[in-house]
């Protein structure tokens, strides 16, 4: 795997990230560290991608349990250090899987699997971060 990140010096402190798989993505500071507030930060991207990562995890766990899952939202929230590092301290997941019939049990699974098995990005952020999970199922 591999990124490269580039430093957009005619917008302040935003950057560009080429991914490996050829997708580029933004990032941008606020005002009072120079940047323009264009996009998101890049502490915001590491959060997002654990996001997208856990939530695919209990996607494709689900999807193999041959579960009718119908949708998949995952809103974090996290505490961050007050120095630096600022590394994150607290993260909570809270999963609203839809689908027809899906058993608390086979969601609740997923979700511990991706948390201690599958999800590279939390499992790393787990070394400096205290990890809660909670979820809920909608009727689809």
């Amino acid at each position: 795997m591999e990124c490269t990140i580039r430093w957009q010096p005619t917008i302040g402190m935003a950057f560009s990230a080429e991914t490996g798989s050829g997708h580029i993505l933004t990032m941008d500071g606020p005002p009072d560290g120079g940047g323009r507030n264009l996009a998101p930060r890049p502490m915001e991207t590491v959060l997002a991608g654990t996001g997208g990562c856990t939530a695919y995890d209990v996607v494709m766990i689900l999807k193999r349990g041959r579960h009718d899952i119908r949708g998949c939202d995952v809103k974090l929230t996290a505490d961050r250090a007050s120095t630096d590092p600022k590394v994150f301290t607290k993260i909570n997941m809270h999963f609203v899987v839809t689908g027809v019939n899906l058993p608390e049990a086979a969601v609740q699974r997923a979700i511990q699997m991706s948390h201690e098995k599958y999800c590279s990005a939390s499992i790393m952020l787990a070394k400096t971060a205290e990890i809660t999970t909670s979820f809920e199922i909608v009727a689809a």
